[in-house]
């Protein structure tokens, strides 16, 4: 995965890296400009000591550079490269014009800061700043811009690694290039995210990020290749750029605004999405608030009939409109807690089930929120402390598969379960955390 749902991957690590200067001791780079124009060249490579880059001109520019997985994984061509010790950058302007040219990449025990800079790149594999690895990088008041495929403004790769981002602005403009995609451990807060041409955030495998007061956009286009049209994806595409695991995605405050397709997807891998308090606006033609099913492996995301997904969605004092999809090879088990409203059907869609399977999907309400039922739904189990009504507020009936009725409504909707209670245990619920957990220091300078 190179950056977003249209990349594979491959390739090993090089054994040397070429670079306009080279540190392997502390430094201080003072007003300086430093430009490479040469293939898969490096302009500033950091191997060691504590390398501090301010009120600098950066850039890259050729026509000869090959970028791919040697970018995408290792840092080659990237306009600042850490790959040991530690780089700090601020006041500066970073910009590239070159295959795998990204602005700031940290690899292995590469450290990097980077604040107060302005980071643009233009063609493909060209994140705007980058992880892969291992590496580590901390950003603070960016304002960063891509425009080319598989190229997120925020990025991580093969190998993984931590990346914290307080404030600033990320835009990624090319085709599978999401605002943020994750393979690795990221945190971002009080930052502005948009793709212009890509879903908002892709996250692949066993890998987490949280967003703090964020506003998030995207703007996918609906692709042949695709079952569906989303902004926001959890799944594993098999390429072996993530490790095989259960993949964590959590939104506190700020707003979630789709233009095109459905809200939240997840599939061919285990998932939880926790959002608390997010501001979401869906597209006109939404397709769902969330689907949790398997796909029909035209890219090659798992076994046909048998790569659904586990998901555990909890949503926190949060408002939500929209269709909740899944089929019989997926698990969910979603949570509504302090005064969550959820509008909306729960649908069984096996079009990419196979022969089906045993999967579940278990509602828990708790007291004080509400789901307001739009059409006739069918759920593995309701557990429903809280209201169950329809938009007129008349009570929805809830029938047994086996004819018992548990609640007789006033409401033409009724929803079928094989298990119902009126009661709710929240206690496997999702819980958030504040970014105050993962803040960092910015100290410049080398001391």
């Amino acid at each position: 995965m190179m950056g977003g749902p249209d990349g594979m991957g491959g390739g090993s690590q090089p054994d040397s890296y070429d670079a306009v200067q080279t540190y392997s001791e502390d430094a201080e780079v003072v007003g300086q400009v430093i430009a490479s124009t040469g293939a898969d060249e490096n302009a500033v490579l950091v191997t060691d000591g504590t390398v501090s880059v301010s009120g600098s001109v950066i850039s890259l520019e050729s026509d000869d550079s090959t970028g791919g997985d040697a970018s995408s994984f290792y840092g080659v061509g990237a306009a600042v490269l850490v790959t040991g010790g530690v780089v700090k950058v601020d006041g500066s302007e970073i910009t590239t014009d070159s295959a795998g040219g990204a602005g700031v990449f940290a690899y292995g025990d590469g450290v990097a800061y980077v604040s107060d800079t302005i980071i643009t790149t233009q063609q493909g594999t060209s994140g705007g700043i980058h992880v892969a690895g291992g590496g580590t990088l901390y950003a603070k008041d960016l304002v960063v811009e891509t425009s080319g495929g598989s190229a997120a403004a925020i990025r991580s790769d093969r190998g993984g690694g931590t990346m914290v981002v307080d404030g600033g602005t990320y835009t990624s403009n090319g085709s599978g290039s999401p605002a943020v995609y994750v393979t690795a451990d990221i945190t971002i807060n009080n930052a502005t995210l948009t793709a212009t041409g890509s879903e908002a955030l892709c996250l692949e495998g066993l890998n987490s990020v949280r967003l703090y007061d964020c506003d998030l956009t995207g703007m996918m286009k609906d692709d042949s290749q695709n079952d569906n049209t989303w902004t926001m994806i959890l799944y594993q595409s098999m390429s072996g750029d993530s490790q095989i695991g259960k993949g964590t995605f959590e939104m506190v405050g700020g707003s979630l605004t789709s233009t095109n397709g459905g809200l939240f997807y997840t599939t061919n891998t285990e998932s939880e999405f926790v959002i608390s308090n997010v501001e979401i606006t869906a597209a006109e033609d939404s397709e769902y608030f969330l689907r949790v099913t398997g796909n029909s492996n035209q890219r090659g995301w798992g076994s046909s009939g048998a790569n659904g997904a586990d998901c555990k969605f909890t949503a926190i004092a949060q408002v939500m409109n929209g269709d909740v999809i899944y089929d019989s090879i997926s698990n969910l088990d979603m949570y509504l807690l302090d005064g969550s409203v959820l509008t909306g059907a729960f649908i069984d869609d096996e079009s990419n089930a196979g022969n089906g399977g045993n999967g579940a999907a278990n509602l828990y309400i708790a007291a004080g929120s509400e789901w307001v039922v739009t059409a006739d739904s069918a759920l593995t189990a309701l557990y429903a402390a809280g209201e169950v009504v329809d938009a007129n507020g008349d009570l929805v009936s809830i029938v047994g598969t086996d004819g018992t009725v548990y609640v007789t409504g006033t409401s033409s909707y009724s929803v079928t379960v094989q298990t119902y209670e009126a009661a709710c245990d929240t206690a496997n619920a999702g819980t958030v955390g504040s970014f105050a957990d993962y803040a960092v220091e910015f100290r410049l300078g080398t001391d």
